[in-house]
């Protein structure tokens, strides 16, 4: 079964100042592995991941298709929602039985700059499913991944896992049957997002959310939907202390996040695109 958002994808043109940037953010990022184009902020049971392209020719002689060259020469940002599987071949068999358009589970691996293996499944949706969404089984136990990072989950500004993630489409009406026979869940009940200020639904992913957005006034899923067309905008993040993540950007040059009231009533705060490579991100937890 599809069991959580397991990491988010964010490319920015230069790896370094995307790491750069999100250190400023608060997240203890390192460097992800021996061909220098990721960057990894682990946190409990997920991650963030930065990736971007160093050497073009070598990207593309690996990579005909060019898919992260052509998406970086559009600006970058917040690219794919990737979701965790216990059993991705079973996931992508129930897919095909649902009539999505879904490749094969492929191996993947890489070494961390230590030069431990990690490997995965990865199965990815066919040019009839334009989702921003892939689907991993991670082969390598979670405590080994962890130990890709010096420091797994310790931030500075208290992060302790991915709460949602958040894609904006212009019509909710028409895009929650087509997540609903992705996901093989049925479309969640409509809402109001009072930080986004948009009409949304949640699939609860284990402890996370997938949540698809339609603008309903000005704020931040228009701005998206304006800038990038249909597409994931947002990560929130749960941590221990909205207070001590805002004092940690505001000591390393971030300006203030906007504040907000959700619709659960928590208070809520944002960082603009233009300091996150693109994506907003934003902060949920307690003072």
């Amino acid at each position: 079964m599809l069991t959580r958002i397991d990491h988010v994808m964010i490319c920015p043109p230069r790896l370094d100042e995307g790491i750069e940037a999100y250190r400023r953010l608060g997240f203890d990022i390192y460097p992800g592995g021996v061909s220098s184009n990721r960057g990894i902020a682990f946190h409990g049971d997920d991650y963030l991941e930065l990736a971007s392209v160093s050497d073009r020719a070598t990207y593309l002689a690996a990579s005909p298709k060019g898919g992260l060259v052509d998406f970086l020469d559009r600006g970058g940002g917040f690219r794919f929602v990737i979701v965790q599987s216990d059993d991705l071949a079973s996931d992508v068999h129930a897919m095909r039985e649902r009539r999505v358009e879904v490749s094969d589970p492929t191996g993947g691996s890489r070494k961390t700059p230590d030069g431990r293996p990690l490997a995965w499944k990865l199965a990815v949706l066919g040019p009839r499913e334009p989702l921003p969404l892939l689907f991993i089984q991670h082969l390598t136990p979670l405590v080994e991944r962890r130990a890709q990072v010096p420091r797994a989950g310790q931030h500075p500004n208290g992060v302790l896992r991915t709460d949602r993630v958040y894609i904006a489409v212009p019509d909710l009406a028409a895009a929650l049957p087509r997540y609903s026979r992705v996901l093989g869940m049925p479309a969640p009940p409509v809402q109001r997002g009072a930080v986004i200020k948009a009409d949304m639904a949640v699939f609860d992913l284990g402890p996370t959310g997938l949540t698809v957005a339609q603008p309903a006034e000005p704020g931040p899923a228009a701005e998206a939907l304006a800038r990038r067309g249909p597409a994931p905008f947002q990560v929130l993040y749960r941590t221990r202390s909205m207070d001590a993540a805002a004092r940690w950007m505001a000591d390393h040059g971030v300006p203030p996040p906007a504040r907000g009231v959700r619709n659960t009533g928590e208070q809520a705060m944002l960082v603009s695109p233009e300091h996150a490579c693109g994506a907003y991100i934003g902060f949920v937890g307690p003072a």
